[in-house]
């Protein structure tokens, strides 16, 4: 792939803008040639200057809106069209809903060849203080302090944040206390990230460091957790070296699906889904594509901590949830023992890339299986379905590999029934999507 090359001093052009790719940039020519345009929006006319180029393409910044489209909005973020965080604040929210269920349905025509019987209503929420994981970056440039936040748009540098309004409003409106803790401390630059986690109850702050921390640091990072009410952790090498300074006996970080009367507990860098407000929709809109029964046998990959798993068994399903990753087989199986589901729900773990669901499985048969794949797809799973497989929920954050899968789902005589739109990040390009394949 030929690197982008930057280009400097060159002159202002004016363009139409066509549409939208899939990270939220305008799309236009300028001479035939491709170019994409952070902010701008299809129907737009616009003044740009290039600053990037490649043979096939290249990247422009926004000047000037001479044609805004209707849909354009005023960004609820200052910092819009800055931060990487969010590319989309200046589209109107229900407009960022069309082009995500738009780009689904491309994706599934141009690159699967496949159209679902039936598109689904999008599932949506709040489009701000939503997001309740993150992790943010943390610089120290020079004289200048501390910079706390998220990168900026196509950038490696940290951009300059005084909030967040995406963020649960207990971190997102401290990101200034957090940049003047990290200036204050002895070896600021030994902090490269802090993990956020949050719960309705509790906000835990995770401070990733790269050298032993001396005692005035702690204390000011565990002052700051006592002043804000938040749990303060250090983690001073891999997974296993976490651990909370304050307070000395934190409350355990639970989220609930309340339609299923599940409490799941979790720690703070294990994989959750985001929008703790989604995600209790995007359950119940699995579950009813599913359809669990009484007595079922069913299959949920790569399981987690039990999201999806423990509501099948809910509904009264004998289920299987297999996950790559053993700490979160452990805790899929302390919040099923925790719900009183144990007797339903087993979990093992296994790497689903190189392991066979017939293995698994230990000769028994399957019906219905739920799977929720990393961005790369399942692929190499899908070539070994149980062949009595009548009904496969696929929950996925990739469009493209969902095409690609779906494509080969279809060919081994699956029908695409229904497909539709999660929005669990909004404000952003990013496309989660459920689907249902029945044979």
């Amino acid at each position: 792939m030929t690197r982008p090359k930057p280009v400097r001093d060159a002159p202002a052009c004016r363009m139409d803008i066509q549409s939208l790719d899939a990270e939220g940039s305008g799309v236009g020519r300028l001479d035939g040639k491709v170019v994409f345009v952070a902010g701008a929006l299809p129907g737009e006319h616009v003044r740009v200057q290039c600053f990037e180029t490649t043979p096939k393409y290249d990247r422009a910044r926004l000047l000037s809106v001479d044609r805004p489209s209707s849909q354009r909005t005023v960004p609820p973020c200052p910092h819009a069209g800055i931060c990487g965080g969010c590319s989309l604040q200046h589209l109107d929210p229900q407009a960022q809903l069309a082009v995500k269920q738009r780009h689904l349905e491309d994706q599934l025509w141009h690159i699967g060849r496949v159209r679902p019987g039936r598109m689904l209503p999008p599932t949506l929420g709040p489009d701000l203080a939503y997001r309740g994981k993150a992790r943010l970056s943390v610089r120290v440039p020079g004289t200048r302090g501390a910079l706390v936040g998220f990168r900026e748009y196509h950038s490696s540098f940290v951009a300059e944040m005084a909030r967040c309004p995406v963020l649960d409003p207990r971190v997102g409106e401290r990101i200034l206390d957090l940049r003047a803790l990290v200036a204050r401390l002895d070896e600021p630059r030994s902090l490269p990230q802090i993990e956020i986690a949050c719960t309705p109850e509790v906000a835990a702050l995770v401070f990733r460091h790269l050298g032993a921390l001396s005692p005035r640091d702690k204390k000011l990072l565990g002052g700051f957790g006592q002043e804000h009410g938040l749990q303060i952790w250090l983690q001073g090498g891999g997974p296993e070296s976490i651990h909370c300074i304050v307070p000395e006996n934190p409350e355990p970080l639970v989220y609930a699906i309340p339609e299923y009367s599940l409490r799941l507990r979790f720690t703070p860098l294990v994989f959750t889904q985001v929008n703790q407000s989604i995600n209790p929709l995007l359950v119940r809109r699995a579950m009813t594509l599913l359809d669990p029964q009484p007595g079922e046998r069913v299959v949920d990959l790569f399981c987690g901590l039990g999201n999806f798993t423990l509501p099948i068994a809910a509904l009264g399903a004998n289920v299987l949830g297999v996950e790559g990753d053993a700490r979160l087989t452990r805790l899929a199986a302390e919040n099923a023992a925790e719900n009183g589901l144990s007797d339903r729900a087993r979990f093992c773990s296994a790497d689903l890339t190189q392991t066979r669901i017939a293995d698994l499985l230990g000769g028994k048969t399957v019906s219905k299986m739920l799977i929720d794949p990393p961005r790369s797809g399942a692929i190499e799973i899908l070539k070994d379905l149980p062949p009595e497989l009548r009904r496969l929920v696929y929950v996925s954050c990739n469009p493209d590999t969902l095409a690609r899968d779906a494509a080969f789902l279809v060919r081994e005589g699956f029908q695409l029934h229904s497909a539709g739109v999660i929005n669990m990040f909004p404000h952003t390009a990013h496309v989660e999507s459920i689907a249902l394949f029945t044979r």
